[in-house]
């Protein structure tokens, strides 16, 4: 379907807009097994062919998708450090924990769920550790 773009002549247009990109997915939830189609628009200052804008998309979420973790996980928003270099530190120790978590295989559970035992159970906790420090 191509987009009226007669709207972009008004004066609100934005600087520099060069792109409008329409992503359509259809989405497969696993775990209901239902199917939707989603409709994303996105604007870029990038004069982009469709291969670019699909790859700048794919790009933007998966930073999207770690930072969600992140957030969900380590309430890493939430963070009150904020002088020196404490929020690089952790920001690094969180995104290691995040690792070690996501290739743990000896359990079964969310990042979430693997955090919660890593800090209630000793003999876990030294598990993603151990392994961590094996792949090297």
């Amino acid at each position: 379907m191509l987009v009226n773009k007669s709207w972009l002549n008004n004066k609100y247009q934005w600087v520099g807009l060069k792109s409008i990109i329409k992503v359509t997915s259809d989405v497969h939830e696993e775990t209901t097994g239902k199917e939707t189609t989603e409709t994303r628009w996105y604007i870029s200052s990038l004069d982009l062919n469709a291969e670019q804008a699909l790859s700048s998309v794919r790009n933007h979420w998966q930073v999207e998708s770690m930072h969600w973790v992140l957030e969900m996980t380590f309430s890493e928003d939430e963070s009150r450090i904020r002088k020196g270099r404490g929020p690089l530190a952790f920001n690094v120790m969180r995104k290691i924990a995040m690792t070690l978590f996501k290739q743990d295989q000896t359990k079964r559970a969310s990042i979430a769920a693997k955090k919660k035992m890593a800090g209630l159970d000793d003999e876990y906790r030294s598990t993603p550790l151990e392994s961590g420090i094996k792949m090297r």
